[in-house]
């Protein structure tokens, strides 16, 4: 019984929670997805389209966390979705080279100058024309919902927290944006509840500039603060590099970059397929050997580091796999995820292209299961012993 006739409530030792588990390294989520759109970039087939994005959309619904950076996925999904009625529209509207024997529509055709042959607007509306623009226009779907997938899985934060030191300036700055822009947008929100609460305008010119200049004196007073916070901290500071490994470090920087360029153009072309991947590897490889040295001039720590475990390695040769595989098909039976429009044939699904697709959801199955938002139960308040 405690202090004015109260009955304390019992002192219990401290249950302890959960087993709080590490979450995969946000690189393997980007090396992941970015395989997965490799992989789609090698095919027009649609079946084959859609089981990626299936596979995808399951492991972000299986594995992404509850925080607000992991809704992006589905604006991806309707940015994706967007490009595919755009490219129908234009493909209706504007014609399409692939000739067609299947009218499904003739649309009221406009006369165009002669300046501009080979434009037309309206006219027929054929079915392989719509169904090469469907094929074509689902590529790039999928490569957009394989990044939305990146989005939704990896924070963002513990991303640019593990970038390499050469780009250790780029990434505090990207940082600093994304802290600042919530804040003021709150800020805003803020001052336009209390302008409407003192009875005076919050919208047109007149209220929009008075409301801007208490932001931006918000903003610059924590733009000073943080300078401040930086300084104190030892923020730009840099080693003493000697001149040849500066111009080792651009050379082999800029090398890397132009062959990173290249192989992707490569691999994106059919007369580039053959020498595509030698030259990105080349190129990935000078240009991390590149960032590597640059991180040499930088001096930083790095607060709890991302490990790179081996449910990281499973999470990158699981989309690695797929890629592989997907290029494997690719030269071997261009046919089948490649399926003509002319004459129109039904799209079939080749079996192990499909299986080798399925490896993609080896993430979610080998990496933890989002730790669910716990809510404090509130304290009860003591009950008073009754007379």
């Amino acid at each position: 019984m405690g202090a004015g006739g109260t009955l304390a409530a019992p002192v219990s030792a401290p249950t302890p929670g959960p087993h709080r588990t590490v979450p995969v390294h946000p690189g393997a989520w980007w090396l992941w997805a970015l395989a997965l759109g490799t992989a789609a970039t090698r095919t027009t087939n649609p079946l084959l389209l859609s089981l990626l994005v299936a596979v995808s959309a399951y492991v972000v619904i299986a594995r992404r966390p509850h925080a607000p950076w992991s809704r992006s996925y589905g604006a991806f999904v309707k940015l994706a979705l967007a490009v595919l009625v755009i490219r129908l529209l234009f493909t209706a509207v504007l014609g399409s080279p692939i000739p067609g024997t299947h009218t499904l529509v003739t649309l009221p055709e406009v006369p165009l100058p002669d300046w501009a042959q080979g434009i037309r607007l309206g006219g027929r509306v054929t079915a392989e024309g719509l169904a090469f623009a469907l094929y074509d226009a689902m590529k790039l779907a999928t490569l957009l919902i394989c990044v939305g997938a990146a989005n939704a899985l990896a924070n963002p934060a513990r991303l640019l927290k593990s970038l390499p030191g050469a780009l250790y300036e780029m990434g505090v700055a990207v940082v600093v944006a994304l802290t600042f822009a919530p804040n003021l947008i709150a800020d805003v929100q803020r001052l336009r509840a209390a302008r409407r609460l003192r009875g005076r305008p919050d919208g047109g010119v007149r209220g929009l500039l008075q409301v801007g200049l208490p932001v931006l004196e918000g903003a610059l007073e924590r733009s000073v603060a943080l300078a401040a916070a930086m300084d104190a901290r030892g923020y730009g500071r840099t080693a003493q590099v000697p001149a040849p490994v500066r111009r080792t470090t651009a050379a082999l920087t800029l090398g890397g970059l132009l062959g990173v360029c290249a192989g992707t153009y490569g691999l994106l072309t059919a007369a580039g397929g053959t020498y595509g991947i030698p030259v990105l590897l080349a190129g990935v490889a000078a240009a991390l050997a590149g960032l590597w040295l640059g991180g040499r001039r930088s001096v930083r720590t790095r607060y709890r580091p991302d490990r790179w475990d081996a449910r990281a390695w499973l999470v990158t040769a699981s989309g690695v796999a797929v890629a592989a595989l997907m290029f494997l098909a690719a030269a071997r039976d261009p046919a089948a995820l490649h399926p003509g429009v002319v004459p129109l044939v039904a799209p079939g699904l080749p079996l192990w292209p499909a299986a080798a697709v399925l490896i993609g959801l080896l993430p979610a199955f080998v990496t933890p299961a989002p730790t669910p938002t716990s809510v404090t139960a509130p304290v009860p308040a003591p009950v008073k012993e009754p007379s």
